[in-house]
């Protein structure tokens, strides 16, 4: 089976890397319970990372390694084509060279991490949209206390939502008496918004 080159932004390997591997991680928040045990919560998938060594061999391999040194330069995330793993939008975050470069070889090793589709570190809610967990927005009259109810999703956590809507946490865990342990929420639990 003939295996396609491993590519990355504009650097396309001339032979893809001897070791490459993929590391998958699951967030698990750990509560004890009395009498011993503990209940998990899963907090979702982490972001994939992968790691792998290869060679440069025979004539240019030193400018080979420089080509890749310089996409490792450009900035911003890049598509990652791998031959048998799902191409993902990655970003570069370690190359290192691994022993003394000769003219016709060079030995390195690389670290990309995959990037969750464009985020840009910025939670940015959008009132009444399909699939944002809102559950319902008050007119802001004098009878509404609650300017708005939030559905828990899987992977949120109290403390995400308090920072997704700028409120306190003190605020959110006072405004949620029914919420007995602010460190377990459930998908489908209601959160009112202060």
């Amino acid at each position: 089976m003939r295996l396609t080159p491993m590519r990355f932004k504009s650097f396309t390997w001339p032979h893809n890397p001897e070791v490459c591997t993929v590391e998958l991680k699951r967030r698990i928040a750990v509560q004890r319970v009395p009498y011993g045990g503990c209940v998990l919560q899963d907090l979702g998938r982490n972001f994939r990372v992968m790691r792998g060594e290869g060679v440069f061999a025979g004539e240019g391999a030193y400018e080979q390694f420089r080509s890749l040194a310089a996409v490792f330069q450009e900035s911003g995330p890049g598509l990652l084509v791998h031959p048998v793993w799902q191409t993902e939008r990655a970003y570069f975050v370690s190359l290192e060279m691994t022993e003394k470069p000769l003219p016709d070889y060079v030995r390195y090793s690389f670290v990309f991490w995959e990037d969750w589709g464009g985020y840009d570190g910025k939670l940015t809610e959008v009132p009444g949209a399909a699939g944002s967990g809102e559950i319902g927005v008050g007119t802001g009259g004098a009878s509404s206390s609650v300017g708005t109810v939030y559905a828990v999703r899987k992977g949120d956590t109290l403390w995400g939502i308090a920072k997704r809507y700028g409120v306190k946490l003190a605020d959110l865990i006072a405004m949620n008496p029914q919420i007995k342990n602010p460190n377990l929420i459930y998908p489908g639990n209601e959160v009112k918004i202060p």
